[in-house]
């Protein structure tokens, strides 16, 4: 490629926003160390700039997309709350944001303390004796919580191929199965949107590795036959799984362990707070009950004697390593002051404040949209453009046409049991004003597939890029831009 399509639009010849010593002086001594095959032909072409352009072009792009810190983000099942920028402070500690990873555990004593008592307060709050932090997304928590139940099976000599699944559930956890090799059974929701222990024991059987539920689930219901369920899947021999996506309605209410379940996965980016999106960095730390500790992924956290802490290799029934190093440590560090500032009862009040944002909101925006499950929602629900359909107006038109008010949108089109489904879920740490305002716009967008449906249909008006060709976006996923 040529170098001059690499130059930076805004460069001129001759600016500059930095300065470096003259190094022309010892040119033939640098010259002399690299062999000639690397030697450049020419200057490269870099940008030419001042720096207050170059801080302004990356302000203005940071404003383009929108992100939490500049408006409301009601992304359901994704739980975009405000990350505390105390968080920020503490994972940019020095003896922590400087700690290399092959340090010696004599030399860690401090990082190997935050994961320690990291693990034990999300002990405290599910109910699983054993925590390991290790997995780095969510989708690898319950990769690794299948592995668990692969080597659990495995160690009493049965060879369990198929997972129950509801209809309602994420699209992660079908996909998690197929990647061990597995097949999925699917259960159907009843008329309440929650799963009956009817319709799990009409699939259940000894060829059934175990069950994979959210609480609540997509649809923002909460599983309440989650013990008759459990005794179902445990009297067949199998395992259940909680996705614990939807953790933030739980805190300090409900205990997954306590009911039932055997393994779950945390969302430290969505129910404590770290950075969420653009693809990691991600944790997905993993509890389990006392009979599949022995296969947690080495290594493990644990304490000698003595009270002193290290890693653990020496484990023959680990399902083995998930990844190199132990996960991604900054957000640990995030996730453990969420934790700590709030305290127990602090925990608490996120998740009774996110069920009752939740309610209110729904309250709000029921009157202009169907609401598929007119019942008491937990921290999220899901509401139906149908009839904006039969205006010619679409779920996806009115996400669209939310941009122009500086909303992001909530999730479409799921779950797959609603159709034209939004699914809002608007966390705790949004005020009452910006739910009101919310619904205000929700209710003008209803107005305009009445009035105008080109309006709609149009959107959005005011962002600097218009509707894309999602289609080929998809099939053509060339993010580099090269004019």
């Amino acid at each position: 490629m040529d170098e001059k399509n690499l130059i930076y639009e805004k460069s001129v010849s001759g600016r500059t926003g930095f300065s470096l010593p003259d190094t022309r002086k010892q040119a033939s001594e640098i010259m002399a160390a690299i062999p000639e095959r690397f030697r450049r032909g020419r200057d490269a072409a870099l940008p030419e700039i001042a720096e207050p352009e170059v801080v302004r072009h990356f302000v203005n792009l940071s404003v383009k997309n929108h992100h939490i810190d500049r408006g409301f983000y009601p992304l359901g099942s994704c739980t975009m709350k405000y990350n505390p920028k105390v968080n920020d402070v503490a994972a940019s500690l020095p003896g922590f944001s400087r700690q290399h990873p092959l340090t010696p555990c004599s030399y860690s004593s401090g990082c190997l303390q935050l994961m320690w008592e990291l693990a034990e307060a999300l002990s405290e709050i599910s109910g699983f004796p054993h925590v390991s932090l290790q997995p780095v997304a969510g989708a690898q928590g319950e990769y690794a919580g299948l592995l668990l139940m692969r080597a659990y099976h495995r160690s009493r000599g049965e060879n369990r191929t198929k997972i129950i699944i509801p209809d309602s559930a994420h699209g992660t956890n079908p996909a998690s199965v197929s990647s061990i090799g597995w097949q999925t059974v699917q259960a159907k929701s009843n008329e309440d949107g929650i799963l009956s222990p009817e319709a799990v024991a009409a699939v259940m059987g000894s060829d059934v590795a175990g069950l994979m539920l959210t609480n609540p689930n997509t649809l923002g219901l909460f599983e309440s036959h989650i013990a008759e369920i459990a005794e179902i899947v445990h009297g067949g021999g199998g395992l259940i799984y909680i996705d614990g996506a939807n953790l933030n309605a739980n805190m300090g209410i409900f205990r997954p362990a306590d009911i039932g379940f055997d393994i779950m996965h945390f969302n430290l980016h969505k129910t404590f707070s770290t950075p969420h999106g653009g693809g990691g960095p991600g944790a997905g730390a993993i509890g389990v009950t006392e009979e599949l500790e022995k296969h947690l992924p080495l290594p493990v956290v644990a304490r000698r004697d003595d009270g002193t802490l290290y890693l653990d290799y020496e484990r023959p029934d680990s399902i083995g390593r998930l990844h190199s190093f132990y996960g991604n440590f900054a957000n640990m560090v995030r996730a453990f002051t969420y934790v700590r500032m709030l305290g127990g009862e602090g925990l608490r009040d996120v998740s009774e404040n996110a069920v009752l944002n939740a309610n209110y909101l729904k309250e709000l925006v029921r009157v202009d949209y169907e609401l598929p499950y007119d019942a008491h929602c937990m921290h999220e629900f899901v509401i139906s453009g149908n009839r904006q359909k039969k205006m010619g107006v679409r779920t996806a038109d009115i996400s669209k046409r939310l941009l122009d008010f500086g909303v992001h949108a909530p999730t479409n089109y799921f779950p797959l049991i609603v159709p034209e489904a939004m699914m809002v879920e608007p966390t705790e740490t949004e005020t009452r004003e910006t739910l009101e305002t919310f619904a205000d716009i929700m209710k003008q967008i209803a107005r305009e597939a009445e009035t105008s449906p080109e309006t709609v249909t149009s959107a959005p008006h005011s962002t600097p890029v218009r509707r894309l060709d999602e289609v080929r976006a998809a099939r053509e996923q060339d993010v580099c831009y090269i004019e």
